[in-house]
């Protein structure tokens, strides 16, 4: 599997991304072809070497006729549909301009069919949001991962007024990402490159298991003082089949003086928030008292309102957290046809292995009780019915 990480240390814009593809080999005459099959007026990539903060990258201008034009995002839409980008470049361009419409429509009190794009729906936005839809494509990029991303700080002038960093639209866009703290006074991640990865991104963390192929990047407008204005993108394949990295949260507290009623419930409340696992330990604490430890895993974004939810409904005074890293393989959801009917599971990919099938205990449960046979037998014709050549490898 194609894999990019994107090393947002300065954030990330539309032209920093597209610069990055560019320079990790994303052929620029194949991009502008299919950005001239928009019909934009009188619309030129530029791309020249550049030196940020001592380190090279490439920095994509793009060169159009003036214009004054407010495009709404079905307009864009249909633009792209109508050009000669393949199927999967026009879905990816859709999902993001689809995702900053969301935004704008949100944080403007309206629908998606009514929004105004300003700055975003100028041909330079359309340009690098189409420019990186085509390189991603080009690259046979099949999944993008993110280091938490910074903001910056201070505020900015848009066609709506004065606004603070990071401007309404983006923070809405940033809902659910991890952020990086970061003092520097300008704004580093702009809408075009906020959309981009609440559309497209697959997970943010660390760098992921991968071997490295080439890297890229990708030149910021501005110089900044205390480090290099640029976007860094790692392009490699995943080094087990299937597998792949991510940050996760674990929160833990003891208890030695809630119920088991309370703690089943707690329990059921996390799962049902969005905790990716949660289970207790028997302990001893202080004075000899039996105890249970109450951990949570769970995804960053997720970690405040776990953590809020740990208070409200045990009577615990603290609640301590680490991060920690965790390797996760390819999987999807997958039915087999059995003698007792369909039977629904999940396929997973294992190096050395290929794809393995575990069925869904709940299937197999109303199944079992449905036909009074055996839980087992259900379970074993489920294993049996699998055809690892009836699933796509990658």
């Amino acid at each position: 599997m194609k894999i990019a990480y994107l090393d947002c240390a300065s954030g990330i814009a539309g032209d920093m991304l597209l610069g990055a593809l560019v320079d990790a080999g994303a052929p620029l005459e194949e991009i502008q072809a299919a950005i001239d099959s928009l019909r934009l007026p009188s619309c030129r990539l530029v791309a020249n070497e550049v030196r940020r903060g001592g380190f090279r990258a490439i920095k994509i201008d793009v060169e159009h006729e003036p214009e004054h034009a407010h495009r709404h995002p079905h307009h864009i839409v249909d633009m792209i549909r109508a050009s000669q980008l393949t199927p999967r470049q026009q879905e990816l361009a859709e999902r993001v301009f689809t995702r900053l419409g969301e935004a704008e429509a949100k944080v403007h009190g309206t629908t998606i069919r009514k929004v105004h794009f300003h700055e975003v729906g100028a041909v330079d936005s359309i340009a690098d949001i189409v420019g990186t839809a085509v390189g991603l494509d080009l690259l046979g990029i099949q999944r993008i991962v993110a280091s938490p991303v910074p903001t910056g700080r201070g505020f900015i002038e848009i066609a709506h007024g004065r606004c603070s960093i990071p401007a309404p639209a983006t923070a809405e866009l940033l809902r659910g990402m991890p952020l990086a703290q970061c003092d520097v006074e300008a704004e580093l991640t702009t809408p075009t490159g906020a959309a981009v990865l609440a559309a497209l991104a697959d997970g943010f963390g660390g760098l992921p298991a991968m071997w490295i192929e080439t890297i890229g990047c990708g030149a910021g407008t501005r110089e900044l003082e205390n480090q290099p204005n640029l976007l860094r993108l790692l392009l490699g394949v995943a080094d087990t089949a299937g597998a792949s990295s991510e940050e996760i949260v674990v929160l833990e507290t003891n208890l030695d003086d809630a119920t088991g009623q309370q703690i089943g419930h707690c329990v059921g409340e996390l799962l049902r928030l969005g905790a990716l696992d949660a289970y207790t330990t028997p302990i001893q604490m202080k004075k000899g008292r039996p105890g249970v430890l109450l951990t949570v895993l769970c995804r960053v974004a997720d970690a405040d309102a776990l953590r809020e939810t740990l208070f409200r409904q045990t009577p615990t005074f603290g609640v301590r957290w680490t991060t920690a890293q965790r390797r996760v393989l390819r999987r999807e959801h997958h039915s087999v046809q059995t003698r007792f009917g369909t039977v629904e599971g999940m396929v997973a990919w294992r190096e050395g292995i290929g794809a393995t099938f575990s069925p869904e205990y709940e299937a197999c449960r109303q199944i079992a009780d449905a036909r009074n046979v055996p839980l087992a037998e259900v379970q074993q014709a489920a294993m049996m019915a699998f055809d690892p050549a009836s699933v796509r490898a990658e």
